[in-house]
């Protein structure tokens, strides 16, 4: 049993496409806690264009707390824990720090399944997650394959 898994979620279809799995493991008994976690990245790009850093930044929060708030209601399930969490930083630093901070036992997340050089131009999250993760984690590939 994984008592608490963590998935990270950056608002799109292909991020959503790991939450199939774990409402199985959620029907199956196998969580008791699940954590939502959504990265906030202020790039320098936004800066160098001119953007209000501190109107940018409450406005990327306060989506993601409305998404994040949806998420849950969708996944919510008695006797299930359904925490949300936003975070800033580099995504996948973030994710494995809360990992170790939270006591997380499975991450579940998905991967766009780039490569080639698009994999080279964009790099991925999860295998980033993958490779430093100290837990289980379980890669969600989208049935439509590619986004």
């Amino acid at each position: 049993m994984y008592t608490k898994i963590l998935v990270p979620l950056d608002g799109s279809a292909v991020a959503e496409s790991a939450l199939k799995e774990v409402e199985r493991l959620i029907k199956g008994g196998m969580v008791k806690e699940v954590t939502l976690l959504s990265v906030v990245a202020i790039s320098t790009l936004a800066a160098s264009e001119g953007l209000d850093l501190p109107v940018y930044r409450r406005s990327r929060f306060e989506m993601y707390e409305k998404y994040l708030e949806e998420v849950r209601s969708r996944i919510s399930s008695e006797g299930i824990v359904v925490n949300t969490e936003i975070k800033e930083g580099d995504a996948a630093g973030i994710i494995n720090e809360h990992v170790k901070s939270k006591g997380i036992d499975l991450i579940v997340i998905a991967t766009h399944g780039y490569s080639g050089m698009k994999k080279l131009m964009f790099g991925s999250v999860a295998l980033r997650v993958l490779h430093d993760s100290d837990v289980p984690v379980l890669l969600i590939r989208p049935k439509s394959g590619k986004a």
